[in-house]
């Protein structure tokens, strides 16, 4: 393969795959290259200043990552977003030349299929079915806002997540020891202390 060189990559068209869609759905198509800032900019206008009730976003490859964190940004940004996710396939046609100039002949291309995973995602604020595959309900507002009131309303500025729980309280209370200070400088373990 060192003699070719990859001339033109294209993918194959498919439907989307979800049902039932309204008619003013936004599709982003996230590319590699693709910048989160200016798909962010652009989805977000499309769901608040036009008013649009549902987004797709979908990317393939490389750009599944990308397309999984635009859909993140979305559902924080604007809150109490019904989600459904569809995995699948998508066929990539690649050319490549040959670039051997010994041969005599007109120039050679190879031809490349290759199957890459794809993911589509639908946010919509209006319901959707809980009983299909891939159906993630809106998740639930907690935290306080800035002013530190709880907040009222889909925006969800200054929102934090409660933390994690820490690791002693992830513990079953058996393993939970209390070793007393006189203890600790002893060199006495928590496995001596059970009688």
């Amino acid at each position: 393969m060192e003699n070719f060189r990859k001339v033109r990559t294209s993918e194959e068209e498919m439907p989307l795959p979800f049902l039932n869609l309204s008619p003013d759905v936004v599709e982003m198509k996230v590319k590699e290259g693709s910048k989160i800032r200016n798909l962010m900019n652009f989805a977000m206008a499309q769901m608040e200043l036009k008013g649009s009730r549902q987004i797709i976003f979908s990317g393939c490859g490389r750009a599944i990552t990308k397309t999984i964190t635009c859909v993140e940004i979305m559902k924080r940004k604007l809150g109490g977003l019904h989600q459904v996710t569809k995995v699948r396939y998508k066929t990539m046609l690649e050319v490549w030349e040959n670039q051997d100039l010994l041969c005599d002949g007109p120039a050679q291309n190879l031809t490349v299929h290759k199957n890459v995973p794809s993911i589509c995602i639908l946010l919509s604020r209006d319901p959707l079915d809980p009983n299909q595959m891939g159906y993630q309900p809106p998740e639930p507002q907690h935290g306080l806002s800035k002013a530190g009131q709880g907040t009222s309303g889909p925006s969800t500025k200054g929102l934090k997540r409660p933390l994690p729980p820490s690791h002693e309280e992830l513990l079953p209370k058996k393993l939970q020891v209390q070793v007393p200070d006189s203890l600790r400088g002893s060199g006495t373990t928590a496995g001596q202390l059970d009688h």
